[in-house]
């Protein structure tokens, strides 16, 4: 007797063929959950991998930025001292100058104290003329 004229083997085989599809459906099944599992825990690993990485480097570029904050402070301080020198001495000079400019009007003034007169007069009168129009 023959599988195909026995209808109950028939049925017997067909049984069997759905339990082997069904197993490999749950096999495959299975191993796709376990693809993704794994694919899962590799994208963790992969996207904590690359948060380390990137806090890595912003600190890493944040002790950059804090030197060169600091080297541009340090230079920015130096030039405002050396202005700062600069200034005071251009004062000093110049406060010097005005003193000594003074100290010799008044040795004018001692000296020739007509001549001093009449010149202030002289240009009370020009400034009283050009502030008058």
């Amino acid at each position: 007797m023959s599988d195909e004229k026995n209808p109950s083997s028939a049925a017997s085989n067909f049984e069997s063929a759905k339990a082997h599809a069904k197993e490999a459906v749950d096999a495959t099944k299975a191993h796709i959950k376990e693809a993704v599992d794994h694919s899962k825990e590799q994208f963790k690993s992969a996207a904590e991998d690359l948060r380390a990485a990137a806090e890595a480097k912003a600190r890493e570029l944040r002790g950059t930025a804090e030197a060169k904050a600091k080297e541009f402070r340090e230079t920015a301080e130096a030039k405002a001292k050396e202005y700062r020198g600069r200034a005071e001495q251009t004062y000093g000079e110049t406060r010097e100058r005005v003193r000594t400019l003074q100290e010799d009007g008044e040795a004018y003034i001692r000296a020739n104290p007509i001549k001093a007169v009449f010149t202030a007069v002289f240009a009370g009168f020009l400034l009283g003329l050009i502030f008058r129009r």
